[in-house]
């Protein structure tokens, strides 16, 4: 089991979250709880908060951004052979609707083979409360197997 997985049992999804974003602080700036988290699989909720919104009064695009990153590189590290590495090198991102509710940013990457190195592109969709999709992203990481 990784690391990471390891951690996030022992300690629950609050705890985790605020440990990776000790470890990431950029992440802190959308306060996201990682609910699941599993190989080939994360969630996180992210709340509605004024200060993550845009002049049109929903979550601000970077920050959904945000909120993708992150639940496709912690899926990612829990997914990849132990002793693997990964790095993001791009994003593919398609804004859908208005994110005017907490939101949930789930990644599946059950169809992407995670036993081979090199570049795996991680999907995740946002939804917001009503479970309607606002974002959907496409995220290439690189990923390195231990030698």
């Amino acid at each position: 089991m990784s690391q990471v997985m390891e951690m996030f049992k022992v300690g629950g999804a609050e705890q985790f979250s605020k440990m990776v974003c000790q470890m990431a602080p950029y992440f802190a700036t959308i306060e996201p709880t990682l609910t699941d988290l599993r190989p080939a699989y994360a969630e996180a909720k992210v709340p509605f908060r004024r200060e993550v919104t845009n002049h049109l009064g929903s979550i601000h695009a970077i920050a959904l951004c945000n909120a993708a990153e992150l639940v496709a590189g912690m899926m990612t590290d829990v997914s990849i052979p132990e002793g693997g590495r990964w790095i993001p090198k791009g994003m593919t991102v398609e804004y859908l609707a208005k994110a005017k509710t907490d939101v949930r940013a789930i990644s599946d990457g059950s169809q992407v083979d995670w036993n081979t190195a090199g570049d795996k592109v991680v999907p995740v969709d946002v939804l917001d409360d009503q479970g309607t999709k606002v974002l959907t992203a496409r995220i290439t990481m690189n990923v390195k197997l231990a030698e």
